[in-house]
């Protein structure tokens, strides 16, 4: 046994020494210089010679790559002496191209379209030699030169005159469409009076070129007649309207009924192109029975044809609308119908597909892709009015279409759709939800990119038809987060990226509720779990944007909190970076003032961070840190701030950190002196507005808040009457007032130091981090802060009552001479109710605060026994 496995292993070993002899063996020298120094003495030029002189030499005697730079490097030598080059070079590169390879071909064609496009000849018989070449390589036997060859022409000819193109190219022009040319010249000679139609007078082109084209028209060969079909639209606009009618539709007419397929088809798009040019009469007796039975026959027996008639669609319906009778609108709007579900069977209200070759279900699919393309267009062709009854199960049937493409492609002009609804935009809901759920990311990617202007649109439509004329957003709010759910699950982070982008959106289209109880705490998901970094940096910015549009103090508080505790002293490096990330857009966002009571602090506090990675970014933002203080108000910020430089400079190991912070300290020095004036001034005016924007939401949850008392107290008040209605008290008349008056004056104030109080219950309620749970003992955070936990603000309310109700008295002030200038829209409504309220004069207001300072005093006291 130990034998035979002795045995094994030494011919296991042997073995693997064998490949390794075999690899030996395979191995080949490698040469040490790429070229020999007889090689090298082949490439050398003397360097006494001029660049025409040497150019000579290498065309005559060098090799190919020589040959090759030439060529390249001829516009060069045409600029510098045109004379010698043409009378040297040119003919040396004329005789070279007889025996060049492909490469210097494609070369020699880019370099004479660069000298003929550049207006570099000075002489009519340098043009001359240069046509000659270009029409000589035209019949080259590689079709790849000779393409290459023809569009140096048809670039060339824009650059020439008339005459010119007359005498070197129509005159050869009349010998190679002959039919004993070859195909390939035949087909040259196809495209050359497309693109020379438009260069003369319409009168030479019905007398020279004509006869050309309705030889052409009528080649042996369908590639011939199919090339030449496509250039009739340049050929109609050439010889104008009238002559098109007697001349081009005669023709079209002919090569519509072709036997070729591919013929067929560029007759079809022809006539699609050239709708304009053919007057009612021409529209209704010759195109429509033409068109009509195009698109039976293609649809009974020509399944390839179908995809390009399919494209081009739409283009036709609108051009003919004009001039269709109510049958023949009808007829198209079914055959589109029938487009639309080619290749499929409804089976309980669904599509599937049905059960085909694999090239057939191709076809069927890019027939449907290109009905979807063209919805837009039928909807516009049908009137969107009529779009309940017309096309809305059709579009349901490409919104649920089995191939990803087909859904795609819906999803991509779905905004344009809604747009051309209008106020019946919430037919189309359901469409919208199962799209925004679609397993496919590429249908939510399309779906993506117009995602903003869909959801304003289709939110703000119909507003003076009603609540039931627009899309119903608390069905959208679970659809959009599936969506960003299912891509953050995936592995395509510029996608999901893309969708953070487009949630900026929702403060103008969802409440602040909604946003903070379904969107808000996915954010901070994000950022603190994602891993890709520009996913987590949109997700900073749309946090960002809506703390920015919430009204709510205390959600504002409580998102501030929450920011300052999981981002700015988390426990991951990583979640501290996002931090300064999102100071960075907050500078942007949010005014000065604001961003210093809330964000800079925590912000200078990273100076003590153990992580260089995070000092290293906060000495980066400490220029514009230190500009958003504001003096003298901010001074003690500016201290601080200067307080973490010195910190930096004399204790900082990091060599990276010491020497960004060296940098910045001159930058800090100068931020003052190098701004001009003018940037100073418009930066804070924008600073101004964006504070009084911050202003107006707080003036405006304070009106929200005061409506809403008003209303609960106006509600105690009518029961309270009710119930005492219904007891049947009998009190004398004189009595029943005052008792009343006095009954109402009691109930009030009591209802209101209940609802108060209930109020800041409920405040205090609000899940709060366990920083902020211990009330007694005071957070050194959160004193330097500047942003009071939900708690603190509910025990503490006088302070920011008195200075909101002071703000809010100027603006009533302003508002009671001209309420419509000075107030927005959005809480023009709410003004009435409250300047009414505040004309009761100085007393209430005085009750109103003591009222306010006894319930605050009551509920400490509460809180505390408790």
């Amino acid at each position: 046994m130990f034998l035979s496995k002795m045995t094994f292993n030494q011919s296991s070993l042997f073995g693997q020494i064998d490949d390794l002899q075999d690899l030996a063996i395979i191995e080949r020298p490698i040469r040490r210089s790429l070229k020999t120094a007889e090689e090298i003495e082949k490439l050398t030029v003397d360097e006494d010679l001029n660049d025409i002189e040497r150019a000579v030499y290498l065309l005559s005697s060098g090799q190919d790559v020589q040959r090759a730079s030439v060529v390249v490097n001829l516009p060069n030598l045409v600029r510098q002496n045109p004379a010698e080059t043409f009378r040297r070079v040119v003919p040396k590169v004329r005789e070279v191209l007889h025996v060049a390879g492909v490469e210097m071909q494609l070369a020699a064609a880019g370099s004479f379209l660069t000298i003929l496009q550049d207006d570099i000849i000075l002489i009519q018989t340098h043009t001359h030699s240069i046509l000659q070449i270009v029409l000589l390589n035209l019949d080259h036997r590689d079709a790849v030169v000779s393409n290459a060859w023809l569009e140096t022409l048809l670039s060339a000819i824009d650059a020439l005159p008339k005459e010119t193109i007359r005498q070197e190219i129509l005159n050869p022009l009349v010998s190679k469409a002959q039919l004993s040319q070859s195909v390939q010249a035949r087909l040259a000679s196809c495209r050359i009076l497309g693109k020379v139609a438009g260069k003369f007078e319409s009168q030479i082109v019905k007398k020279d070129l004509l006869p050309l084209v309705r030889s052409l028209c009528q080649d042996v060969e369908y590639e011939v007649r199919s090339c030449m079909c496509h250039q009739l639209e340049n050929i109609a606009r050439g010889i104008g309207v009238d002559h098109t009618k007697a001349v081009v539709l005669p023709e079209l007419v002919e090569l519509a009924r072709d036997e070729g397929s591919t013929v067929r088809l560029a007759a079809f798009d022809t006539i699609v192109n050239l709708l304009e040019m053919f007057d009612n009469d021409d529209r209704t007796r010759v195109i429509f029975p033409l068109v009509k039975a195009f698109c039976e026959k293609c649809f009974k027996a020509d399944e390839a044809v179908l995809a390009s008639l399919s494209f081009q669609y739409g283009r036709l319906c609108h051009g003919l609308s004009g001039s269709f009778t109510e049958e023949q609108h009808l007829w198209f709007l079914e055959f589109y119908k029938k487009l639309c579900i080619l290749g499929l069977h409804l089976e309980n209200g669904h599509c599937e597909s049905q059960a085909y070759p694999l090239e057939l279900e191709r076809k069927y699919e890019l027939v449907r892709k290109n009905c979807a393309y063209n919805f837009p267009a039928m909807v516009l062709f049908a009137d969107p009015k009529c779009f309940l009854s017309e096309l809305y199960p059709t579009f349901s049937s490409l919104c649920n279409d089995p191939e990803i493409s087909v859904r795609r492609t819906v999803a991509a002009g779905f905004h344009e759709v809604v747009k051309l609804l209008g106020p019946n935009v919430h037919y189309i809901h359901k469409e919208l939800v199962a799209l925004l759920q679609d397993d496919s990311l590429e249908v939510l990617d399309a779906l993506t990119n117009t995602l903003q202007e869909t959801l304003e649109l289709a939110t703000s439509r119909g507003e003076g038809a009603g609540t039931e004329s627009k899309v119903s957003v608390p069905e959208l709010i679970p659809a959009l987060a599936a969506a960003e759910q299912k891509m953050a699950a995936s592995l395509r982070w510029r996608v999901h990226e893309k969708l953070l982008q487009r949630y900026s959106c929702l403060p103008r289209i969802i409440s602040g509720d909604q946003i903070y109880f379904r969107f808000l705490q996915r954010m901070f998901t994000i950022i603190t779990t994602n891993n890709a970094l520009p996913v987590q940096r949109e997700a900073t910015r749309t946090l960002c944007v809506f703390l920015r549009y919430n009204r709510k103090l205390e959600q504002r508080q409580e998102i501030i909190s929450k920011v300052v505790d999981q981002l700015a002293q988390g426990r991951s490096y990583w979640n501290r970076l996002r931090y300064l990330d999102l100071c960075e857009i907050a500078m942007e966002l949010f005014s000065k003032s604001y961003f210093c009571k809330n964000f800079l602090v925590p912000a200078l506090e990273l100076v003590n961070d153990p992580v260089a990675n995070v000092r290293y970014k906060l000495c980066c933002l400490l220029p514009r840190l230190k500009s958003t203080i504001r003096l003298p108000t901010e001074k003690p910020m500016l201290q601080q701030l200067e307080f973490c430089v010195r910190r930096l400079l004399c204790r900082e190991k990091d060599k990276d950190v010491v020497a960004t912070i060296r940098k910045i300290v001159l930058e800090l020095d100068k931020i003052d002196m190098t701004e001009p004036y003018h940037k100073r001034h418009e930066r804070d005016l924008l600073d101004q507005k964006k504070e009084k924007e911050e202003n107006l939401l707080l003036e405006m949850e304070q009106l929200e808040r005061q409506q809403s008392e008003g209303k609960l107290t106006t509600d105690k008040h009518s029961e309270k009457k009710r119930r005492d209605s219904k007891a049947g008290l009998s009190v004398p008349k004189n009595m029943s007032g005052s008792t009343s008056g006095a009954t109402l004056s009691s109930s009030a104030g009591k209802e209101m130091k209940k609802a108060k109080l209930a109020r800041s219950r409920s405040l205090s309620s609000h899940p709060t981090t366990p920083k902020m749970v211990n009330s007694d003992k005071p957070s050194k955070g959160k004193e330097t802060d500047g942003c009071p936990a939900p708690r603190r603000a509910s025990l503490h309310p006088v302070s920011d009552e008195s200075l909101r109700s002071h703000h809010f008295s100027t603006t009533s002030t302003a508002m009671s001479t001209t309420p419509s200038a000075s107030m927005p829209v959005l809480i023009r409504s709410n003004t009435t109710n409250t300047l009414d309220h505040r004309s009761n004069g100085g007393k209430d207001t005085q009750s109103r605060k003591l009222s306010i300072q006894r319930k605050s005093n009551s509920f400490g006291m509460q809180s505390g026994r408790e």
